[in-house]
């Protein structure tokens, strides 16, 4: 850390104090997926032992359209504090622009000074396919073949890929794109991992598959209950609003059901539309708080409605490598 960022500073240090930005393609460029699985499993555990604190989401809807939240935490031991501002604009698609945006902050927690404002779209989709992969490498069946993901845009792409990449049994894979049609370019992205389709009945596909990713803006259920089988185990993204949905009525009572937030997934989640039911974290059973006796006929869900911790762990090292190589933009920031 360099002597700007040291809570006793002289004033001199403070007038010369500079911030480092790193832009999109200094993310993107920095992302290897054994750090990010590292960070996202670190921050799981930090938030089983409570050594890391997720503060309250605020998750608005805008009268442009959009929605915008912000996600906060810190972590004392390690002088770790920041938030990402985020949110999804979906005009932006008529714009040329992506819908997903959101900008990462990391702050000294001893002086309140801005330390690195990342780019954080890139962050997120890495962030959430890791969670997503950790998830499913411990909650599915071991020997699962089949994957069937609903949509085909940059988070089920990521949910994917680290899904094969965690589970290498995966040998099929079938996919529900939002207009019906065939996406070769989702495709041709994994195409020599497995033997890749489009899915034109939604409820069979489901059906004939041990793995369900859905990855979708969460407008409401898409597929059946009876759909799914006993042994499935299902990864959950696209609720993380309020009165967002992406399972049918009913699923989450068969189900052992994991969280990474337990208030969270019952504010925002999937969980919202059944918050009386039982859950564990995810961070308790990767610490070995919780277990999770699996029989190969049970049903189980991982709702993941996205934590602070995440960003800021995968932040965290993204920071620290740029201060290393030199990498990023600094800006003079007296204060």
């Amino acid at each position: 850390m360099p002597a700007t960022s040291h809570p006793h500073g002289n004033h001199a240090d403070t007038a010369a104090a500079q911030l480092l930005m790193l832009d999109k393609h200094a993310v993107e460029a920095a992302l290897l997926p054994d750090d990010v699985l590292a960070a996202v499993r670190e921050a799981f555990v930090l938030h089983s032992h409570r050594e890391g604190r997720v503060f309250p989401v605020i998750r608005e809807k805008l009268a442009t359209g959009g929605v915008f939240g912000i996600k906060a935490g810190d972590v004392g031991k390690q002088n770790l504090l920041g938030f990402k501002a985020a949110g999804f604009w979906p005009g932006n698609r008529a714009r040329g622009g992506e819908p997903h945006q959101a900008t990462i902050v990391l702050i000294d927690p001893a002086t309140g000074r801005p330390l690195c404002v990342l780019d954080g779209n890139a962050i997120t989709t890495a962030r959430t396919g890791a969670a997503g992969g950790l998830g499913l490498a411990a909650l599915a069946r071991p020997d699962s073949r089949r994957l069937c993901v609903f949509g085909t845009g940059v988070q089920a792409r990521v949910q994917v890929s680290y899904a094969l990449r965690l589970m290498p049994s995966l040998a099929e894979l079938r996919y529900v794109s939002a207009n019906g049609a065939r996406s070769t370019a989702f495709e041709a992205l994994f195409a020599d991992r497995c033997h890749v389709a489009l899915a034109t009945d939604r409820n069979a596909a489901v059906a004939d598959s041990d793995v369900v990713i859905t990855a979708t803006p969460g407008g409401g259920p898409l597929f059946d209950a009876h759909a799914v089988q006993p042994g499935t185990h299902l990864t959950c993204v696209g609720a993380d609003t309020t009165g967002k949905r992406e399972l049918p009525e009913g699923l989450l009572d068969r189900a052992l059901i994991v969280v990474d937030d337990l208030d969270q997934a019952r504010s925002i989640g999937e969980c919202q539309w059944a918050p009386e039911l039982p859950c564990a974290e995810f961070g308790d059973v990767l610490s070995g708080a919780a277990t999770i006796a699996r029989k190969p006929t049970d049903i189980t869900v991982f709702d993941m409605t996205g934590l602070a911790l995440q960003d800021l762990t995968v932040a965290r090292f993204l920071h620290e490598r740029a201060l290393a190589d030199g990498t990023g933009t600094r800006l003079a920031w007296p204060w």
